[in-house]
């Protein structure tokens, strides 16, 4: 269900906007749609854990709250952002 080390590496290094960057909006968003994916596949073969799905939504809330931020302050970061990573808004 969590990330592994060597993807959430690879995740920063794609989205990061200088080196060493992990605390910028499109990194933490970046990380928890890959979180999110990973959790969405393990409701397809458990469907009752019922508590997994409340982080779960949990996850998917502070996403949006994070896109909500990126889009009020940098609108072309934020397209691109959704762009690549495939979320629908």
């Amino acid at each position: 269900m969590s990330v592994t080390t060597g993807r959430k590496a690879e995740v920063i290094s794609e989205f990061a906007n200088k080196p060493g960057d992990t605390g910028s909006p499109e990194v933490q968003v970046a990380i928890l749609s890959e979180r999110i994916n990973n959790l969405t596949e393990h409701f397809k073969t458990h469907v009752k854990d019922n508590h997994s799905r409340r982080g779960l939504l949990k996850m998917v809330s502070q996403r949006r709250t994070l896109l909500d931020y990126l889009r009020r302050t940098n609108e072309a970061s934020y397209k691109t952002l959704i762009e690549k990573l495939g979320i629908r808004r």
